[in-house]
């Protein structure tokens, strides 16, 4: 295997890009770039009158000497610090109420002059550099890539490093790292999927299909027997809290794969509500090895029926069902120690206990990515065999490797290479084949390794300024499905089509509507409300006994729901803080205190009428609560930045380095609201908090697992949760009700923040100053459409921020 060493040096031979890596961590403004210029008369008279009394040499609040302060906005420093007075005085934050004031044509006059200077000065960088530095796949989006372009299906995100998030999104460029470390592990990714690509395409599939019955469901195999209990030839499965209860030996898998699990006639027993849920998870069951990992969630009805799960399974994992609802009255095992027994005579059924009754399961392995044929296809592009027979002849193999591998590299790269591009990876493949003990698809395979370890396939190929039609292609695809364009995106930016009004958009609408814009749902979801830190805290079983793993997970499912039910549906942006509808399933109706929301038993997560239940809308939702808080207390401050920054678009600066954190009362004795006025009389807390607590008190009134609350804890002395609060605008509410009724009214302020999250997500780069009068172009056009969540992706992907480096 070649070394990392040999690897870095092919690639910064051959790629002829502008690339190294010290460009990933550029900043975005550099001092070579904007010459200083003086600063103009009417600035510095306004800074003069009204700022200079708290921010010059000898007072500079929040660390500001404007006396000194030169107007260079070609620094980096210098445009953000001049930026920053901007936005605090166009907010009216500045100067203070309590300090003298300019006219309202002074302030409008001082805002107009500095606006044009920065908005100059940070064209002038975009032009040079573009808006996003030079940005690579994050792992999702590698795995995506990598099942799309080679037809494979194995998980492939735990093989490369975490990535880190920068501006609320792992697509940021700024935040991302290319090292050896990187490259090794991109090596050794690339080795084992083009191995397992070419065994399949070239050797053939390895198959296995297995039905296990409902006795070799509940054989023992010796031990301590935790499985089933065995009546009538049809398995039981009962609520016991032993580790492991539910486990199956019988089902254990030969090979790591993808399978289809069926469970035959599952049924409820003695179900209270209308279903028993429980959870189906792999692993090897023992104590050595006690990671399990999720397979489904089974909802158990009265009536029989097949349920059928798609997971990747590892080589020696068994499956584990078993009734995982924390409402459900728990059985005893039967034995001591970490035995289950079922005593003859005993029946749990007739205790009335709630069970999950299976007859039989099947088990088949499954290839989801492409079948034999297809993944041929992607590998080898045309190729027959008559061409791999000419691999061996010196006279003419040059032409069939140049043959193949350029079909692929088109591929891999995004866009058409050119002979130059492609020479480099085609003469690796005709060294390999001058080494005899190389078979022809192993010099095909050297070479496709090269192209998989490529800045021009694990980085975005831009130019600053307008995007071409390929680049565009590929920005669009990895927005709207985390993968590369497919063939219709490809033919389009070929024939220069894709820049056309009506072809772009009618293209983002088929993006939307394909089943791989879940992808983008998950995705964007999971990074812009923070839902992949639902398993970061694990709440109190003790102070919240009736969430669990089920909830837990129902939670993640409403939030994507919901929010592909706004964007494929193009619901009202106001969605976001009140709705009458939800998302929902049984478990979580129960969890959340509902009734008769008409749900249908069996059906999963359903759309429901809620009416003016103050459930409704995103903010409100178990995930979104769940995240925000720490698993055994709230905190007004943590809910109400999340809120500001994410859902009202408001920057919240870090606190102040000498100003020490609020700490609730873990025994609800002093109310959270207390502690925050008297740190608030810091003045340099008061700014920020006056936009930060609203939200997090109005919810307040939602435990930290999101049911409804009206004082903290449980004990008798505990104090009552007071929702009430001011807006930063002045506008009081007394509950979350009354909250949401204010911001229900302010639909272009929800527009600019989700266009904001959305754009910088799909461009790898935070919106800069001098995209400002864009955005508020997209919020025009997104109010002529009515505030819609698909006209909103619209205006923002139609934009020139989107399309321009």
């Amino acid at each position: 295997m070649e070394s990392v060493t040999t690897a870095m040096k092919f690639i910064r031979q051959f790629s002829s890009l502008p690339l190294t890596l010290g460009v990933m961590a550029m900043p975005c403004l550099a001092t070579s770039a904007v010459r200083a210029e003086s600063m103009p008369k009417s600035v510095e008279r306004f800074v003069s009158e009204y700022c200079s009394d708290c921010h010059d040499d000898s007072v500079s609040k929040g660390n500001l000497n404007l006396a000194d302060m030169n107007f260079d906005l070609g620094g980096h420093a210098g445009f953000e610090t001049w930026k920053r007075v901007y936005d605090r005085v166009l907010a009216d934050e500045m100067p203070p109420q309590k300090k003298s004031r300019p006219a309202a044509n002074e302030k409008a006059a001082f805002l107009s002059q500095l606006k044009g200077r920065l908005t100059a000065a940070d064209q002038k960088q975009k032009e040079v550099k573009g808006r996003v530095n030079v940005r690579r796949l994050t792992r999702r989006e590698y795995e995506h890539t990598i099942h799309d372009l080679l037809g494979v299906d194995m998980p492939l995100q735990e093989l490369l490093p975490e990535d880190p998030s920068t501006h609320g999104f792992e697509t940021v460029a700024t935040g991302q790292q290319l090292s050896h470390h990187n490259l090794r592990r991109y090596l050794d990714a690339a080795d084992i999927v083009l191995n397992n690509a070419f065994v399949r395409a070239t050797m053939g599939e390895s198959s296995f299909e297995t039905r296990v019955s409902a006795s070799q469901m509940a054989h023992k195999r010796g031990g301590n027997y935790r499985g089933p209990q065995l009546l009538d030839e049809v398995c039981h499965f009962w609520p016991m809290t032993l580790q492991f209860y539910g486990r199956m030996s019988a089902t254990s898998i030969r090979s790591s794969g993808w399978y289809s699990v069926t469970l035959r006639d599952v049924r409820a027993i003695n179900p209270k509500n209308d279903a028993v849920w429980g959870t189906l998870r792999s692993g090897t069951c023992s104590s050595s090895s006690p990671i399990l990992y999720p397979v489904g969630i089974v909802e158990a009805t009265k009536e029989k029926r097949d349920l059928t799960f798609t997971a990747w399974i590892r080589r020696g994992h068994m499956l584990e069902l078993k009734p995982n609802d924390a409402t459900l009255k728990r059985a005893r095992s039967g034995a001591s120690g970490g035995n289950v027994a079922y005593q003859t005579g005993r029946s749990l059924t007739k205790e009335r206990l709630q069970g999950i009754e299976v007859g039989r399961i099947d088990i088949k392995r499954i290839y989801p990515n492409s079948t034999r044929d297809e993944m041929r296809a992607k590998l080898f592009g045309g190729l027959t065999k008559a061409d791999i027979a000419q691999l061996r002849n010196k006279s003419v193999r040059r032409k069939v490797c140049e043959k193949v591998v350029t079909h692929f590299a088109n591929r891999a790269f995004r866009r058409p290479v050119t002979p130059e591009q492609v020479s480099p990876y085609v003469n690796l493949a005709l060294e390999a084949l001058d080494n005899p003990e190389k078979r022809p698809k192993d010099a095909i395979r050297t070479a496709y390794r090269a192209i998989l370890c490529s800045p021009r396939f694990l980085t975005f190929v831009e130019k600053p300024g307008q995007l071409d039609d390929h680049a565009l292609a590929s920005r669009l695809s990895y927005a709207l499905w985390n993968s590369m364009p497919d063939d219709e995106l490809r033919t389009l930016a070929d024939r220069g089509k894709l820049r056309d009004f009506s072809t772009f958009h009618a293209q983002l609408d088929r993006l939307i509507d394909d089943a791989k814009a879940d992808r983008f749902i998950a995705s964007f979801a999971d990074q812009w409300l923070n839902l992949k830190e639902i398993d970061f805290t694990t709440p109190d079983r003790r102070m919240y006994r009736t969430f669990d793993q089920v909830v837990k997970s129902s939670m993640v499912d409403e939030t994507r729901a919901f929010l592909k039910e706004l964007i494929v549906g193009n619901r009202p942006i106001h969605n976001l803080i009140h709705s009458e509808f939800g998302m929902l399933n049984e478990r979580l109706e129960r969890f959340y205190g509902m009734r008769d929301l008409g749900l249908k038993p069996g059906a999963g997560v359903q759309k429901v009428s809620l009416g003016d239940r103050p459930r409704g809308g995103l903010i409100t939702q178990g995930a979104v609560l769940k995240v925000t808080a720490n698993g055994t207390t709230t905190s007004p401050v943590v809910r109400g930045v999340w809120v500001s920054e994410r859902i009202l678009g408001l920057e919240i600066p870090p606190p102040p380095a000498n100003v020490p954190a609020v700490e609730p009362d873990i025994r609800g004795a002093v109310s959270i609201r207390d502690q925050l006025a008297k740190h608030r009389d810091n003045e340099s807390c008061a700014t920020c908090h006056r936009n930060i607590d609203p939200a997090g008190f109005a919810l307040e009134q939602f435990d930290p697992v999101g049911l409804v609350r009206s004082r903290y804890g449980t004990r008798g002395d505990s104090a009552r949760v007071d929702g009430s609060g001011v807006t930063p605008s002045g506008e009081e509410f007394e509950n979350i009700r009354g909250w949401k009724k204010i911001y229900l009214k302010k639909p272009a302020l929800l527009t600019e923040a989700f266009a904001k999250h959305l754009l910088t997500y799909a461009t790898g780069a935070p919106l800069r100053f001098s995209d400002r009068d864009t955005l508020s172009q997209i919020v025009d056009q997104a109010r002529d459409k009515g505030f819609r969540m698909r006209s909103i992706l619209h205006a923002a992907l139609g934009s020139n921020i989107f399309d321009t480096k």
